[in-house]
């Protein structure tokens, strides 16, 4: 119970700290090239500021594109926000280049199908998690398509999160009402000429991608599905039953299906406990649960970085073995004996379900010679 409270204690103080915000970058500054990133969001204006695209929700999908660049003077893994007041350094910070609020769906799908002729029809849409502004979500994504030399369009939803640390509840029920949204957008990248979506989602971002995949399959829209190359959930905040349920309401998953896991991770001990459960799907740890799903499972523990729970996007270590090693492409192969011997780990088989447990290399190394 001591234990317990000490983490909603830091959970308080970290409410304290600067939230990551959208900064232009000055006129004139010297940038990297900036990466667009097409923007869907059901983000409204705050309800007691009126600050727009914060918490509250939008009934309708409102359309945007950013360019943002990444700053040269950084670790893989690491983003920094211009402080609040604070004059932006573009050597340090993530920055938008450009930015442009289209005033309906077809000026946002024109411009799309512009930029995916131009990159093989090609997109990966991103969902962010829990307790996440606008800016925080879009960046990180920035950092990831950087980092991991992401292919294709990047393509964004952000759903309206509280952006609070004690806005759990909020944000769960934001999950649910921002579903229709999310597959308004995944229609506008398909009719866009997306021939291939990957969509990669975090935390509750990956709870709020599975129950659009069930609602888009109940409602008998096959195409969509069937643009879907890979899915990749990232430390996936979701009860491990109800992902059984809406598998199977999917019926057959998009291969590859990616689960990135971690015993490791601390805000998913606290979601266990917060829904009286010992574990989520983000740190399961029993194969034999989901065994009868075509489902691959990434370990990624042994690189735990803060709080364990985006090891993937936060790990230097981690991100340079995958980019070195070619796992991420790897990971998103469909050739299931081509995916597993280009990491170094220990490759577990159950049924239809693989798991992955991923390690340094210096500890491979290691336990060969011991």
């Amino acid at each position: 119970m001591q234990r317990f409270v000490w983490v909603w204690v830091v959970m308080v103080l970290v409410a304290c700290s600067p939230r990551g915000e959208i900064v232009l970058a000055p006129p004139g500054a010297d940038l990297a090239p900036g990466r667009a990133i097409f923007l869907g969001t059901t983000r409204g204006p705050d309800p007691e500021t009126g600050v727009p695209m914060t918490r509250g929700r939008l009934e309708h999908v409102a359309y945007a594109q950013f360019d943002v660049a990444v700053p040269p003077d950084r670790k893989p893994g690491d983003i920094r926000f211009t402080p609040k007041g604070a004059k932006p350094d573009p050597t340090r910070d993530f920055l938008t280049t450009s930015e442009q609020f289209y005033p309906n769906a077809p000026a946002f799908r024109s411009d799309l199908a512009r930029a995916l002729r131009a990159n093989g029809n090609e997109a990966v849409v991103f969902v962010h998690g829990y307790n996440n502004t606008l800016a925080e979500g879009m960046y990180r994504f920035a950092q990831l398509g950087h980092d991991l030399d992401l292919p294709g369009v990047l393509v964004h939803y952000s759903w309206p999160s509280m952006a609070h640390p004690l806005g759990y509840a909020y944000d769960r029920d934001s999950a649910l009402f921002a579903r229709d949204g999310f597959e308004d957008l995944l229609d506008q990248v398909t009719a866009a000429g997306a021939r291939r979506i990957i969509i990669v989602a975090h935390s509750m971002g990956g709870a709020l991608t599975m129950e659009t995949l069930r609602q888009i399959a109940r409602s008998g829209k096959r195409g969509t599905l069937e643009h879907l190359a890979a899915v990749v959930l990232i430390s996936p905040d979701l009860d491990v039953d109800v992902f059984r349920a809406q598998a199977r309401a999917v019926g057959r998953l998009p291969e590859p299906f990616v689960i990135v896991t971690s015993q490791r991770d601390h805000a998913l001990r606290l979601a266990a406990r917060l829904s009286g459960e010992t574990e989520r799907l983000g740190n399961l740890q029993d194969l034999d649960r989901v065994a009868d799903l075509k489902v691959t499972m990434v370990e990624v523990g042994a690189f735990s970085v803060g709080d364990g729970h985006f090891t993937l996007g936060r790990s230097p270590a981690l991100l340079a073995l995958l980019g070195q090693t070619g796992a991420m492409a790897a990971a998103l192969d469909g050739d299931q004996s081509t995916r597993a011997g280009l990491v170094p780990g220990v490759v577990l088989t159950v049924q239809q379900a693989t798991r992955i447990v991923l390690a340094p290399v210096e500890q491979i190394a290691t336990g060969l010679t011991n």
